[in-house]
């Protein structure tokens, strides 16, 4: 057995400059989220399994298959959390924060599922979601879609939204039956995981990607044929707003997605460029029972979860990854004898300017130091040599342009900002004029 140790197999680790990466893309996510006014919220990685049963379905694949459950030293049955909606639920019925008025909340981070990894997908991954709780006006459902819209739109990502309407309490329980009377009657020519699927959650059957499952359930009744009025009436209004706001979409009659909780408006975001068995970056819905369902008042909800990871990849394909935050700006060079101090207090000016400066702790050439700032991606150099040191002054080379000249060293800091702009071409961060003291 080797000493050495790797990731668990369904885990990966994110490198720089990757982590960097994926980090500013959460970012911008959340970004849109917050001024949709989706306040953050945070909650434990592991909760009772009971949550997960009551909350998700007991008979989903989730529930049956996927999760990661143990018994901690007390004896009691925790699971690490393989979604988050049913969590963030919990947490603002237990601290009194479903209350009058539409409650919105944000959130990123982890969740695991026991499924075989594939591209974009590991055992562990990383979400990015919304949900707003407190109102079933259709419109908090079309402004949830928008946010996700509004999401890609800002990364550059191409997707095709997927619309539907599963119903509600009153007309799904007949329409199941007449889907189940179907699937029964198909006998054999349905597939045996199929017709298990079908006894446990017979809407589950019609996403599945298994071609003979879609090739005889192509007559299969839809459950947008069977809503009754009221859901006819809130799936029109979502799809007005929708409309009216410049969304497009593409009806999806057979979609269900994995979660039981799911009724009315439901939806999922496609990437183009992936293969179709990974193209999925996330999606939700309305789940107006929810609340009721693990142990809350009634708080009727909409909203959405997505894929950080595939997201990613599916930006990475397309040439669209925005540049790594955390890029070095400016190297600082201390050339000269007794120029440690004057290259440490710019250091110290340039980060309290918002830029990323850092200088070398490796005895090299000039030459070499140069080599060192463009394979770091330095925009700029700021030198401190014996001319510029008996000067008080510092050398600034623009590195893009190749240019460089020398200024007082108070200017320093103004000068690399304006060089660093420049070369971002006004994308990134806004830079201060003026050191930060």
């Amino acid at each position: 057995m080797s000493d050495r140790f790797e990731a668990p197999k369904g885990t990966f680790d994110y490198l720089p400059p990757e982590a960097g990466v994926r980090a500013a893309v959460e970012q911008r996510m959340l970004e849109q989220a917050r001024r949709a006014g989706y306040e953050r919220i945070e909650t434990p990685v592991f909760e009772d399994t009971g949550l997960f049963a009551r909350g998700v379905g007991a008979a989903t694949d989730m529930v049956q298959k996927e999760m990661y459950s143990f018994t901690d030293k007390g004896g009691r049955s925790l699971t690490l959390r393989p979604e988050l909606t049913a969590g963030v639920v919990r947490a603002l019925i237990e601290h009194g924060r479903i209350t009058a008025g539409v409650t919105k909340v944000t959130y990123s981070g982890p969740q695991f599922r026991y499924e075989r990894p594939q591209a974009g997908r590991q055992r562990q991954f990383q979400q990015v979601g919304v949900e707003a709780l407190g109102s079933g006006d259709p419109a908090l459902d079309a402004d949830v879609v928008l946010v996700g819209h509004e999401v890609f739109l800002g990364l550059g990502a191409e997707v095709t939204l997927l619309l539907t309407s599963l119903g509600d309490a009153e007309c799904r329980p007949a329409y199941r039956s007449r889907l189940l009377d179907f699937l029964r009657g198909l006998g054999d020519d349905l597939p045996a995981a199929a017709r298990a699927r079908a006894e446990l959650n017979p809407l589950r059957v019609l996403d599945m990607k298994d071609p003979r499952v879609q090739e005889v359930t192509a007559d299969a009744p839809l459950m947008r044929d069977a809503l009754c009025s009221a859901c006819r009436a809130h799936d029109d209004r979502v799809r007005g707003l929708l409309a009216d706001a410049g969304v497009k979409w593409d009806e999806a009659p057979r979609l269900v997605r994995g979660l039981d909780y799911y009724v009315r408006t439901t939806f999922e975001w496609q990437a183009a460029g992936l293969d179709a068995a990974q193209n999925a970056l996330g999606g939700g819905g309305r789940y107006d029972g929810l609340s009721e369902a693990v142990g809350g008042p009634p708080a009727p909800g909409v909203g959405w979860a997505l894929g950080l990871d595939r997201i990613v990849l599916a930006l990475g394909q397309a040439g669209r990854l925005p540049a790594d935050p955390h890029r070095l700006d400016v190297l600082v060079i201390p050339l000269a004898d007794g120029s440690d101090s004057a290259a440490f207090t710019l250091v110290r000016d340039l980060r309290r300017a918002g830029l990323v400066a850092d200088r070398p702790y490796t005895e090299r050439t000039l030459k070499g130091h140069f080599k060192a700032a463009g394979k770091a991606g330095a925009l700029a150099v700021a030198i401190l040599g014996e001319a510029e040191l008996a000067a008080g002054q510092v050398s600034v080379r623009d590195m893009g342009q190749h240019q460089q000249w020398s200024l007082p060293v108070e200017q320093a800091v103004g000068a690399v900002a304006q060089v660093v702009r420049s070369a971002r071409g006004g994308h990134g961060d806004p830079l201060p004029e003026e050191p930060v003291t």
